[in-house]
């Protein structure tokens, strides 16, 4: 498939750049898998147009590049989640896709990222709302909640009576944790909460699902679209864009897709 053959080839390219600019191994494959995260995003959330994809992985890969590579947990949660959401492999979520999802709900949360953290319960939640044969049990949404949830606080709970009693007067106050965010990745997502309206709105979807012949459910991507620009914007009030910047560039390259941009943009042939 040439669409797959491209996120290839981006994975590739993103990782070799910074390379070549004197960054090192780290800085390259996360910049590489910003790209990759940004393609994967986009698919879910537009299945009917790759090349939505296609602009979503450099835009991706570039703010990486400039602004710094993001904690990918909270680009492979968002990916996990929107995938159950969107249904477009064509199967009810299973108990080792819950757990999954459960596992990169709690990571999300111990790294900080909280947006991220929420997604896996609100799209199972969502998903369950569904009503059709690819819903989850309505008890796997609460599941969701809790993974992301529970764990960080049960561990300021742990932290805060640990340090109870102790001479506060004798302690140096606490680092701040530096923020997740950066000018860039802020505009990223304020660019694709800007086209929310037509990119929230529905669409017919003629895809097919992966593993069954079904059509993609075109309500399933609404609210897949839906919930990203939610995230987008809880991002955006905790400080956590530039985890986020995977999301919000393949949540622009739908929007600027439906609105037309694109389409102006792309040569008559």
């Amino acid at each position: 498939m040439a669409s797959n053959r491209y996120a290839a080839a981006g994975l590739a390219v993103g990782t070799l750049a910074p390379l070549l600019l004197g960054r090192g191994w780290k800085a390259a494959l996360g910049t590489g898998m910003a790209g990759f995260s940004a393609w994967a995003t986009a698919r879910e959330l537009d299945p009917d147009h790759p090349q939505t994809a296609a602009v979503a992985l450099p835009v991706a890969a570039a703010a990486a590049l400039l602004g710094g590579a993001p904690n990918l947990l909270g680009s492979l949660t968002a990916v996990s989640s929107l995938r159950v959401l969107s249904a477009t492999v064509g199967h009810r979520p299973s108990q080792n896709d819950l757990l999954a999802l459960g596992v990169q709900a709690a990571l999300s949360a111990f790294a900080g990222q909280r947006a991220a953290a929420l997604l896996p319960g609100a799209a199972l939640s969502l998903a369950a709302d569904a009503g059709d044969r690819f819903a989850p049990a309505p008890e796997a949404a609460l599941y969701g909640v809790a993974a992301g949830v529970l764990p960080p606080t049960l561990h300021r709970q742990e932290k805060d009576s640990k340090e109870k009693g102790t001479d506060r007067a004798d302690q140096k106050a606490p680092p701040k944790k530096a923020s997740d965010r950066g000018v860039l990745t802020d505009l990223l997502s304020l660019a694709a909460l800007g086209l929310s309206q037509s990119l929230a709105a529905p669409e017919t979807v003629r895809s097919g699902c992966d593993l069954v012949p079904t059509t993609v459910s075109a309500q399933r991507v609404q609210r897949s679209r839906q919930l990203a620009l939610g995230a987008l914007g809880l991002g955006l009030l905790l400080r956590e864009s530039r985890g986020l910047a995977p999301l919000a560039a393949a949540t622009l390259a739908v929007g600027l897709r439906r609105s037309g941009a694109l389409d102006a943009a792309t040569p008559k042939s």
